[in-house]
């Protein structure tokens, strides 16, 4: 029963996440459509004038956005959705000749392992010191660690990635301000190389990790102290059971809402690493996308808009789906319903 119950709701996330998708990429297409100066014409005029005919002008431009640009909205946008549905997002401009999705895919191995590292590395900090906090709420300790939370939490992810560089790059001047690795190293499994890796992608996960930690520590505090009032916690102190047992109890009953938030938390930061990539020079996504709007690149631009889409959209499917599996008091009421 619970497999045709998760298979059940999986089915229904994936035909939402269709349609969200689609809506997507049709607003991009639109904007890209009626941005001013129209860059789709402003290329398909260009190559007419570095001598191509009209038939290849079109064709070139076809390629390179996924759609002619001499024909009507209604054709230009069932030409795009063609090229969607076989994932040929047309051709970069920045990148001459290599398609957009091939760019993308470089990008996002560069976003998806720090975004990964810094958010799960958050989440374990965050909820530890977040027990502590609530346990220790009438202390000092649960006064420094929730004001702690609070200060960060309340501190915009550029601001932190501001001041990371300035003190590590400038003030002291320890790790590496922008690139992926050391070009001294040559691209390998070697120690070497893993290790200007790891050098480089400090900051970013560092900056990652800051910026979600207050809201992990702020939000385990406050689902440890209502789990501390239950009933079946007040029951189990009075049977005598042992405080080591409670603390189980308490801890996974109270740290099973953050596991959605820890999906959706890993989408969001995908829109979120704009700011820190730029400011570090990390060549992922958020550099790209922030590169694609300066160039006016417009294929790789909506490609990026869809990918970040999607992957937010995936994580919620995930959050939800997880969700699920690990509380038996969701599959009981979806059991009951069907």
């Amino acid at each position: 029963m619970t497999t045709m119950v998760i298979a059940r709701r999986l089915a229904g996330h994936l035909a939402r996440g269709l349609v969200m998708i689609l809506v997507v990429a049709t607003i991009s297409f639109f904007i890209i459509r009626n941005i001013p100066g129209d860059p789709v014409a402003a290329r398909y005029q260009k190559l007419l004038e570095q001598g191509m005919s009209p038939e290849a002008a079109e064709r070139a431009t076809a390629v390179m956005y996924g759609f002619l640009p001499d024909g009507t909205l209604g054709e230009q946008y069932r030409d795009y959705l063609f090229g969607l549905f076989r994932f040929d997002l047309g051709v970069s401009v920045v990148n001459p000749g290599t398609p957009v999705t091939s760019v993308l895919a470089e990008a996002a191995k560069w976003t998806v392992l720090p975004v990964l590292a810094g958010t799960l590395l958050s989440f374990l900090v965050g909820v530890i010191m977040g027990v502590y906090a609530a346990i220790k709420r009438s202390g000092k300790l649960g006064d420094v660690l929730a004001v702690s939370g609070s200060l960060l939490h309340g501190v915009p992810q550029y601001v932190l990635a501001l001041l990371m560089g300035a003190i590590f790059t400038t003030l002291i001047p320890i790790l590496p301000s922008g690139g992926t690795a050391d070009i001294l190293f040559e691209p390998g499994f070697n120690a070497g190389y893993i290790g200007s890796l790891i050098e480089h992608a400090t900051l970013p996960v560092v900056t990652y990790a800051l910026a979600s930690y207050g809201g992990w520590i702020l939000a385990m505090k406050s689902s440890v102290v209502t789990v501390l009032g239950d009933d079946f916690i007040l029951a189990a102190e009075l049977r005598g059971m042992k405080r080591s047992i409670i603390f189980r109890y308490v801890a996974r009953n109270a740290i099973l809402p953050l596991f959605t938030i820890l999906a959706l938390s890993l989408g969001l930061l995908f829109g979120g690493s704009i700011f820190i990539e730029r400011i570090f020079n990390y060549p992922g996504l958020g550099f790209l996308l922030i590169d694609s709007i300066t160039n006016r690149d417009y294929a790789l631009m909506g490609g990026a808009f869809l990918l970040i889409t999607g992957a937010i959209i995936v994580a919620n499917i995930l959050a939800d789906l997880f969700y699920t599996v690990i509380d038996p008091r969701v599959r009981s009421s979806e059991e009951a319903s069907s």
